[in-house]
């Protein structure tokens, strides 16, 4: 199992999709990725390619997206009694 290459997240599902797969992470992170590559690979790729500039940056956007979706303006949508726009 991969963990999030900014804020630590297990992986939580793979998703296979016309071809292409995509890594989903606890903290909504969902990358495509190679299908063909291995474990030690996908775990290099995700570091190579999304490295930035720091984890205290990236825990923080997570922190945010997390805030946003359970708190903020896109629980209030998901949850309204109308349903999502």
């Amino acid at each position: 199992m991969l963990a999030c290459p900014f804020c630590g997240a297990p992986e939580t599902d793979r998703i296979d999709l016309e071809g292409k797969r995509f890594l989903v992470f606890r903290c909504l992170f969902t990358p495509e990725v190679d299908p063909a590559l291995s474990e030690p690979e996908l775990d290099l790729a995700l570091r190579s390619r999304y490295a930035g500039p720091g984890a205290a940056y990236f825990r923080g956007t997570c922190d945010r997206l997390h805030l946003f979706v359970t708190k903020g303006e896109g629980a209030r949508a998901l949850t309204r009694a109308d349903g999502p726009a």
